[in-house]
């Protein structure tokens, strides 16, 4: 597997700080402006709803389903994805849709509960969705697995790393970003590589945290390496006393830390409280852009691998694009979580084109297997019969004490 960095060098010296390190990044955030949530909110829900059309065009247009958080303390996940992927599909049905049809990306909320996210898709299914776009978390993912696989539904760029939706093969499902073993073998690769084997893991209790405890646990393995500490926290919940308590006393170089960017923050906050002095290492999941917002001043130095390109500046054609679609419609922020819904939406319409005017399934799924070595604006996606995963990309950025998101 390869993995890549924008500049191929290391970062950090021994001993160095992380407010020290600052000065290593030089990219800084395209836009600072908050996006207004109930401005988002309201528009993905009203990209939801079907237009009022006649029958026989009505009939011409594609359902989507997205199910994910709109609302909770991962929202802005959720929020961000859609934002992406409906700024995408809104230009398509604007130039006319694919093959004379109109695409429809309803976007159902399930707080980034499992049982919520089954039961939006079990509607999907039973509203005649042809494919599902998008969805956010493993838990979430996990729960809708059984039915997509019973179903044979296309189901594109679910926003997870986690081994569960990618062993066994599923000829339904597509990935585009990189795994939870790739982000943490890059993670525990750096770390190391600076002297810095003292590692603790502060995971979420569930399917998406056990997967980042796995592969840091397996990256850790590789090196005759094991977490000094490991502690976790539940889902949607930022109770993160006991945590602290069990990881700050052993001593760690760095914590890597495998939850959503609410619990994440409140660790970070606390732990710091508490006296700990060494560096914060998060895996892409953990919603950059929220993590950032969250933290504000107290965010420097802590460490984020990503899977997409770097999105606030315009050195690479998918953000420039991004950007200026962002810019004409208003109230879409660019960030890592847009752009992957962006990418997501675009290569999955390339999948649709690719098959033939009123697809099947089973036609989709074989116009997304032709997509090999294809560049989509500096972001390479390469699918084939047998592998449905896009990419093994994966990069690292810092978040600065100045509310910048550097690489």
């Amino acid at each position: 597997m390869n993995y890549c960095t924008s500049t191929g060098t290391v970062w950090w010296t021994r001993g160095a700080t992380a407010s020290a390190m600052q000065g290593h990044f030089a990219h800084p955030l395209f836009s600072t402006a908050t996006m207004q949530r109930r401005t988002l909110l309201k528009r993905a829900l009203a990209g939801s709803a079907a237009v009022a059309l006649p029958a026989f065009a009505q009939a011409r247009s594609l359902l989507i389903g997205q199910s994910v958080a709109l609302t909770g303390p991962a929202a802005q996940l959720g929020i961000q994805m859609n934002a992406g992927a409906k700024l995408w599909i809104d230009q398509i049905n604007a130039n006319g849709g694919i093959n004379g049809q109109t695409i429809e990306l309803r976007v159902a909320d399930d707080g980034y509960e499992p049982d919520r996210c089954k039961a939006n898709t079990e509607k999907f299914i039973k509203d005649d969705a042809f494919a599902l776009l998008g969805y956010v978390g493993t838990p979430t993912c996990a729960a809708a697995l059984p039915l997509i696989n019973e179903e044979k539904i296309p189901f594109f760029g679910p926003f997870t790393g986690a081994e569960i939706l990618r062993e066994p093969f599923s000829k339904s499902i597509f990935h585009l970003r990189a795994s939870y073993y790739d982000e943490t073998e890059l993670i525990v690769k750096q770390l190391t590589s600076l002297g810095l084997n003292r590692i603790a893991v502060f995971y979420q209790n569930d399917a998406y945290g056990k997967a980042g405890l796995e592969g840091t646990v397996r990256a850790l393995k590789r090196r005759n390496l094991e977490p000094v500490a490991t502690s976790t926290v539940e889902r949607n919940t930022v109770d993160v006393a006991k945590a602290v308590a069990e990881i700050v006393p052993k001593n760690a170089n760095a914590v890597v830390q495998i939850s959503a960017y609410k619990s994440c923050a409140a660790f970070i906050r606390e732990a710091r409280k508490a006296g700990y002095g060494g560096t914060f290492f998060n895996v892409s999941f953990v919603g950059t852009q929220a993590l950032a917002d969250e933290l504000k001043s107290e965010g420097a130095g802590v460490m984020i691998s990503q899977v997409m390109p770097f999105p606030y500046t315009a050195s690479v054609p998918i953000t420039r694009e991004l950007q200026a679609a962002a810019t004409k419609i208003g109230n879409v922020q660019t960030n890592y979580s847009s752009l992957e819904g962006y990418l997501a939406a675009k290569v999955f319409t390339e999948g649709l084109k690719r098959a033939p005017k009123n697809a099947t399934r089973e036609q989709l799924i074989a116009g997304l297997e032709s997509i090999q070595r294809a560049d989509f604006g500096g972001f390479m996606v390469d699918f084939g019969a047998r592998d449905h995963v896009a990419s093994s990309y994966v990069d690292l950025s810092m978040l600065t004490g100045d509310g910048k998101v550097r690489r």
